[in-house]
């Protein structure tokens, strides 16, 4: 089915469009639904030529490596865009995407999209914006990875999904909205399951992992010395 005008202000890019703007898209915009664990896109899918964004739910785009080892990039939420090599590269999906929950995803084909840049470029400077910080985001990934200490990676992955999806107030400090299994934190930081299991507990002064993936931040300034390379702190937890 096609977006409605209110699915087309949920995406960033198209925030702040005048409404004849979202209509002469309309026509050329798709919405699917998927539900929670389908895969959206296959590595080396070929890609239609559309601009693919999340309208609502979550999704987990991962890369597998020639071993077998699977890595998660990032989780968008409603509102991102994805799949840039569909408008900007070779048109081949460099990841594979997968619903995180039940979601729907809009599509705009890349012809419409570029009359629509030709006569509003701050699409375009929105979109470059998106890029722009997911290039530096896998910049500092890659980069932790080679130097950086497991534990400091991990740190600095509860912080991103604390900024990125919230917190609640817990009895005991502040509790994560996500929630992230010991698998999900293994693969997005770059270790095994195992070390994963043994580097949470040894954050326990800092945090707490219930069953189930729920994460309780019981000190933040903690956590964000950890997260910027100071393990001496956990000698005096």
């Amino acid at each position: 089915m096609q977006a409605s005008l209110e699915q087309l202000s949920q995406i960033i890019v198209f925030a702040g469009l005048e409404t004849a703007e979202k209509i002469s898209l309309h026509p050329y915009t798709q919405v699917q639904r998927y539900r929670k664990g389908e895969i959206i896109l296959h590595e080396g899918d070929v890609l239609p030529a559309k601009l693919y964004a999340v309208v609502s739910g979550a999704i987990r785009v991962t890369k597998t490596a020639t071993m077998g080892k699977e890595t998660i990039l990032r989780a968008l939420a409603a509102g991102e865009i994805f799949a840039a090599p569909a408008l900007l590269g070779n048109g081949i999906s460099p990841a594979t995407v997968t619903a995180e929950s039940d979601c729907e995803i809009l599509t705009v084909e890349r012809d419409a999209l570029l009359k629509a840049i030709g006569q509003n470029p701050e699409i375009a400077l929105r979109m470059l914006m998106v890029f722009n910080s997911r290039i530096q985001q896998l910049h500092e990934t890659v980069h932790g990875l080679v130097s950086e200490r497991a534990i400091v990676r991990l740190a600095r992955l509860i912080q991103y999904f604390a900024a990125e999806s919230g917190t609640e107030s817990a009895s005991q400090g502040e509790c994560l909205k996500v929630k992230l299994s010991y698998y999900r934190m293994a693969r997005s930081s770059g270790i095994t399951y195992e070390e994963c299991v043994r580097l949470i507990k040894s954050l326990k002064p800092v945090i707490a992992y219930s069953r189930g993936g729920t994460i309780t931040i019981f000190d933040a300034d903690k956590l964000d010395a950890i997260a910027s390379g100071d393990i001496a702190v956990l000698n005096h937890s």
